[in-house]
């Protein structure tokens, strides 16, 4: 090309223009059409080398940590041309540099502003063509690479769309104890673990399926039957390498619960299956290390029940449907009553719920903590009216989840409680479970700490159930040991069995740090002789009474004890 341009060189520039526009406009980024473009442009104008580069931030682009393209090169690109740099409103960059020889001759200001403008749209092509690939980098990935919900999602509507969901096998797993593993091998090491195993899961899928990211060790899949035995082989646990040369190995296992799609099968959302591999998924986290569990209509109507009894619970709060009942602690020796254990009934339609019907619902959510001071409120009403009635009052313990060992104001709660009712503090007693988890231990150390400088009384519940309860003796001041019954030595147990050993020292252990100790769940003669033995004198059972309403415990209170 002239100084002056012909009427040829301009149809041949008008002619480049349409074949972009209709390129960048129709065709992929890696059609050939755009190939044979690009490099008819660059021999028309004379151009050695053209270079597109993309940056998803301005960070990226000065650590060079972006895309870098080169759309032409003939190996004489001895000097830059031509340098375009945009910025998109997101802070995306996309850069365009055009290279020239040295001994080319200069392009005229006609040249220049052609090449510029080609440049321009090239780079708008560019530009969109990354950012559409890096929505969908971040629409269906998370931060760390993994497929996310929505890439699962995604795959369930085009499979359904196809007829191709009948008889696959969704799922969704859980892995054992990944804080553990964390702490093991660290934190840097634990994410090179979850990838490891999330690379292993989608090799064991193959191009059957899909795996996505729910979050923290929590994923959800989707794959053929035909490779059901691998993956499953995945969930029961498998050595994953990790650190310098991978020589290091942890074996990393799931909780799973499944949903054999059958076939034929139409999904109407994504929800239909996500609801069932869920349902089934919480039941194996209930269960032992590597369950997995296949989802049936049975799961649906627990599920069911569920929702039904956390609807309900606020309604019958409101109506006071909940009763107290007490369940004597008797002291052995002299047969009085020495205290009460306040539990809850549920009196729905003249009828009593049992408790293991709606207790362990309410514990899935903070339901139970309202439940708890519910009780704790009614039992001060009642302690109230005995004390002012001039009655007979014995101490009441009130079970507290650890639920509540989240709320740093607890204290201040019970104690609102209680002294709304203007009972004296050493008529309660409270009664927390043990637990393994060392921030709730911390928890629950400040709690008993504090009831204790207030004057009520503590009580460890089912002692004997958990694996640190040694520990918890030494490190929490309780004031009341109550020992579950399946610690208790059975009746054709030999004196010299274990059981017996082990229950015998721990009392003695107890008492002798002055922790009074109640038995829980005594029904035999055999049983209150294994007490009197281990000078065990507090018992509470079925042996003596089972859990009273108000109106009877108040009559044993009257009686003032039972008669041999």
């Amino acid at each position: 090309m002239g100084l002056h341009m012909s009427m040829e060189d301009n149809k041949t520039y008008t002619d480049f223009l349409k074949r972009l526009v209709v390129i960048t406009h129709v065709e992929p980024f890696d059609h050939p059409k755009y190939k044979i473009l690009i490099e008819d442009i660059c021999e028309c104008y004379r151009l050695a080398k053209g270079v597109t580069e993309f940056y998803t931030t301005p960070v990226a682009e000065r650590q060079r940590n972006g895309e870098i393209f080169c759309d032409f090169d003939n190996g004489r690109g001895d000097m830059e041309l031509l340098r375009i740099r945009i910025v998109s409103t997101t802070q995306a960059i996309v850069i365009g540099v055009l290279y020239t020889s040295f001994d080319d001759p200069e392009r005229t200001p006609e040249e220049m502003e052609q090449l510029e403008n080609m440049l321009r749209i090239i780079l708008g092509f560019v530009s969109r063509k990354r950012m559409v690939r890096m929505i969908e980098d971040f629409g269906f990935h998370d931060i760390d690479g993994y497929n996310n919900y929505r890439a699962y999602a995604r795959y369930l509507v085009m499979a359904n769309m196809e007829n191709r969901l009948g008889g696959k096998v969704a799922f969704h797993i859980d892995l054992h104890n990944f804080n553990m593993v964390n702490q093991e091998v660290g934190r840097q090491n634990g994410d090179l673990v979850l990838k490891k195993y999330y690379k292993m899961l989608l090799d064991a899928i193959g191009d059957t399926g899909i795996v996505s990211r729910l979050g923290g060790d929590k994923f959800i899949g989707i794959c053929d039957r035909s490779v059901k035995r691998s993956v499953y082989e995945m969930f029961a646990g498998v050595p994953v390498p990790y650190g310098m040369g991978e020589k290091n190995r942890i074996r990393v296992s799931a909780a799973a619960g499944v949903f054999m799609i059958p076939n034929p099968f139409m999904m109407k959302t994504p929800g239909d299956i996500m609801d069932k591999i869920m349902i089934a998924a919480n039941a194996a986290k209930s269960q032992t290390d590597s369950a997995i569990v296949v989802y049936d209509d049975r799961m649906k109507s627990e599920k069911d029940h569920i929702k039904k009894v956390q609807t309900e619970f606020r309604l019958a709060l409101e109506k006071e449907e909940f009763q107290v009942y007490y369940q004597p602690k008797v002291d052995i020796e002299t047969r009085q009553i020495a205290g009460a254990e306040a539990l809850c009934r549920w009196l729905k339609d003249g009828k009593i719920v049992p408790p293991m019907e709606f207790i362990p619902i309410l514990e899935m959510n903070t339901d139970i903590c309202d439940l708890d001071f519910y009780m704790l409120d009614h039992v001060c009403q009642h302690i109230r009216r005995w004390l002012d009635e001039g009655r007979q009052v014995v101490r009441i313990s009130v079970n507290f989840s650890r639920k509540h060992l989240v709320d740093v104001d607890l204290l201040d709660h019970i104690l609102a409680v209680i002294d709304k009712h203007h009972v004296p503090h050493e008529y309660i007693e409270i009664e927390l479970t043990e637990t393994t988890t060392d921030v709730l231990f911390r928890d629950l150390k400040r709690v008993v700490s504090g009831l204790q400088q207030e004057g009520i009384w503590t009580a460890v519940d089912d002692f004997g159930m958990g694996y640190s309860s040694l520990n918890l003796i030494r490190e929490i001041p309780w004031n009341v040991l109550k020992v579950d019954k399946s610690f208790v030595p059975k009746d054709d147990e030999e004196e010299n069995s274990v059981s017996h050993l082990m229950f015998k020292h721990v009392i003695s252990l107890a008492q002798d740090m002055g922790l009074e100790c109640v038995i829980e769940g005594v029904e035999t003669v055999s049983q209150l002789d294994v007490l009197r033995r281990n000078n065990c004198n507090i018992a509470q059972g079925y042996f003596f009474d089972r859990p009273l309403p108000l109106s009877e415990f108040e009559a044993r209170l009257d009686q003032g004890g039972y008669p041999e």
